[in-house]
């Protein structure tokens, strides 16, 4: 019954659910450590995750370095 129940709320409102607890999570980060410091550790988890991204989908990483910086920058 409860499992029933809880799977019901996990498939019509997971979106809420883990977007409620991401700021919960965040707004403990920026009251324990500060707004400056929350806001690098986030940054650095947002790069983490997109090279990681980057990474899993076998993407070259050269290749977007050339995309992202000046011509003849990178070599």
């Amino acid at each position: 019954m409860l499992n029933e129940i809880l799977a019901d709320i996990w498939k019509n409102y997971r979106g809420r659910l883990l977007c409620s607890l991401f700021g919960l999570f965040v707004g403990v980060m920026f009251l324990w450590l500060g707004f400056f410091r929350a806001l690098f550790l986030i940054i650095c988890i947002a790069a983490g995750f997109f090279l990681g991204n980057k990474l899993d989908r076998k993407e070259d990483l050269l290749e977007w370095l050339d995309r992202l910086l000046p011509p003849g920058y990178h070599r």
